[in-house]
């Protein structure tokens, strides 16, 4: 297993991408738009996908502006098979808060588990689609 990327709701996607890019020095790795779902995906850091930590910033596009309560999303963490990190998250007392399948409007595998403190943690097909 490894940390795959944090998403943040950002409510202004392109000044979100700036601040990243020009102001911490990340590249901008991969933008998607789920229209839909209405909203657009974008993958930033400072290094590629495959060997890298990134940040997933989400911009749900009826909303432009959150509450820092409500602004942070999840960790993500790639797994080899969802179905079977969920069953072995079961067997060790973890609770799963979203059964694992495909995702809405998408076409990765994930589930998603909650932490003691209710913090969500993705958990994502090795292989995604998206």
């Amino acid at each position: 297993m490894r940390l795959l990327h944090t998403m943040l709701r950002v409510g202004d996607l392109d000044r979100s991408i700036a601040f990243y890019s020009e102001v911490l020095g990340m590249t901008l790795l991969r933008r998607k738009d789920y229209p839909e779902g209405k909203f657009t995906l974008a993958f930033i850091g400072y290094g590629n996908e495959a060997d890298s930590t990134v940040i997933e910033l989400t911009h749900n596009w009826d909303t432009t502006a959150y509450e820092l309560g409500n602004g942070y999303g999840h960790i993500a963490i790639e797994v080899d098979d969802v179905y079977k990190a969920c069953d072995d998250i079961r067997q060790r007392g973890g609770k799963i808060t979203r059964e694992p399948g495909p995702m809405q409007h998408g076409a990765s595998v994930l589930a998603f588990v909650e932490d003691p403190d209710g913090y969500k943690i993705e958990l994502l097909s090795a292989k995604r689609a998206d």
